[in-house]
């Protein structure tokens, strides 16, 4: 039970870590060969924090672990709203300047109301998974022509913050070592901590559903965190809103669609019953406080979203065989 519980922390570690590299490589090798920053912030960078949520969603569907790759979904998107963002506004109260933001928020519960017509009959199949990645691609089009269009020819503040993440002065045969230590190790870390954690679940007797909502969820949201405080100190509020909004998004698209695509099948009826709404009810929350009339996250808010957070967890870790 020890070596199933340090091989988890070592494959959560390792996870995020050649997530991070495969990010810094291939943003690096992006400007090198000329791709514009609008693309490169919009696309690598906006996607790189839901890398290890894309992997260990895949690694899980195709072990016949469905539910746990859609609970990482689920437990993905509430812990980026509930802990990463209640933790980085208790820290410094958020303000949102992005006009990219105010209209990416709406497009975040159109996309949150999708998963649950989808997961309404309990049952994830091929088709379903075909149009969340359809969707997926047209959502990168949409925001990268609104980028473009910019505020009346005026840079986008959330645009500007990106563009500052992109990784200058790499060459291109640093910048390709580090594309294929992150493809070689993400794959390898993504099967440790499946493996691992389905040990831990046996353990204690905890559903998959319950083991992706829980330890995976948490652990492959480290990313959003790392990014929200790096934000935080550099001042950059828009971005830190802007991961967690980006990551839920793509969350749903691209990482729901691929168990959908690669291992059809039945799902627990709880992660529509309970799990969803739980999901819809943050991001609920979210746009609330993010839309109103001052446009920032306070401290008392950062503080009501942990614990929401603290409690939902409870309740799981309470009822985990469910």
């Amino acid at each position: 039970m020890l070596e199933a519980i340090l091989l988890l922390c070592i494959g959560l570690a390792l996870l995020v870590w050649s997530a991070d590299r495969l990010v810094f490589g291939s943003a690096a090798l992006a400007r090198n060969l000329g791709v514009a920053p609008l693309i490169i912030g919009m696309t690598i960078l906006a996607m790189g924090s839901s890398a290890p949520e894309m992997m260990v969603s895949a690694t899980a569907a195709l072990a016949g672990k469905t539910d746990t790759a859609v609970g990482n979904v689920l437990g993905s998107n509430i812990a980026n709203i509930a802990l990463i963002l209640g933790l980085t506004a208790l820290i410094k109260p958020l303000s949102i300047s992005s006009g990219i933001i105010r209209r990416e928020l709406p497009l975040m519960m159109v996309v949150t109301l999708i998963a649950g017509v989808l997961l309404w009959d309990s049952y994830l199949g091929f088709f379903e998974g075909v149009l969340l990645v359809v969707l997926f691609v047209i959502f990168i089009l949409a925001m990268l022509k609104v980028s473009r269009s910019g505020n009346n020819g005026a840079q986008d503040i959330l645009l500007e913050e990106q563009e500052s993440e992109i990784p200058q002065g790499v060459s291109n045969v640093a910048a390709s070592v580090w594309i294929v230590i992150g493809l070689v190790l993400l794959p390898y870390a993504a099967n440790m901590l499946v493996d691992s954690a389905v040990t831990i679940a046996k353990y204690f007797g905890m559903s998959d559903l319950v083991i992706g909502l829980t330890i995976i969820a948490v652990g492959t949201s480290l990313p959003e965190l790392a990014a929200s405080i790096a934000s935080l100190q550099k001042g950059e509020d828009d971005m830190a809103v802007g991961n967690i909004i980006g990551s839920n998004v793509f969350n749903i698209l691209a990482v729901m669609g691929l168990p959908g695509l690669l291992n059809p099948s039945v799902i627990s009826p709880l992660a529509m019953g309970r799990d969803f709404y739980v999901m819809l009810g943050l991001s609920l929350l979210l746009v609330l406080m993010a839309l109103g009339k001052r446009r920032r996250i306070n401290r008392l808010e950062g503080l009501i979203l942990i614990l929401c957070f603290v409690a939902y967890q409870s309740y799981l870790l309470y009822n985990m065989a469910a």
